[in-house]
């Protein structure tokens, strides 16, 4: 499966300003690098937790098959389309009696082709999101990602050194993540 993330989650101002607020910066000179480690913390959030924290629409291409698949992003708010994707990239919209589609209670979404067709693959948008704005995110998420990014911003002195920072998040920050975090026996 193969996950899109057709329209990003949206950054509002607030989370750019608690992250300055954090690290005492007042000018504007580092905006840009800042945002930019904001998304990669809401990512490695993601990652951890297996919780999209703000709301994105995103594609997966899956197998055209008639059991039920899991998407890869949770929670899942809404299943909004499936095509038929053929070999050549051309998609061909599926009709809604075509497919079925459910939203768990957890914010699993899934989907199945009733009549798999010709091409072997098919396309599913969906919006997922745990909030749809940064500021109705749960406290320990928010204050979680601020933290993250914030070492990362930290630890572009000791990179210029050689010294690469741990993949895993800091312990504070997996501390305030931890109880989000979804677990899956495999």
């Amino acid at each position: 499966m193969m996950r899109a993330i057709v329209t990003p989650p949206v950054l509002s101002p607030a989370a750019l300003s608690d992250l300055k607020a954090w690290l005492g910066i007042s000018t504007s000179t580092d905006d840009a690098e800042l945002t930019a480690l904001l998304m990669t913390a809401l990512e490695l959030c993601e990652g951890f937790t297996g919780t999209m924290p703000l709301t994105a629409t995103c594609e997966d291409t899956v197998p055209a098959c008639g059991a039920w698949q899991a998407l890869s992003a949770r929670p899942v708010q809404a299943i909004t389309g499936v095509w038929m994707l053929a070999v050549d990239g051309t998609r061909t919209a599926l009709e809604a009696g075509a497919y079925a589609i459910d939203i768990g209670a957890d914010g699993t979404g899934t989907v199945r082709l009733r009549a798999p067709g010709d091409p072997a693959r098919a396309v599913v948008r969906y919006t997922a999101g745990l909030a749809g704005e940064w500021s109705a995110l749960p406290d320990a998420l928010r204050h979680g990602v601020i933290r993250l990014a914030a070492y990362h911003h930290r630890a572009r002195d000791d990179a210029e050194d050689g010294k690469a920072p741990s993949a895993a998040p800091p312990a504070a920050v997996a501390a305030l993540w931890r109880p989000w975090r979804r677990m899956r026996l495999s």
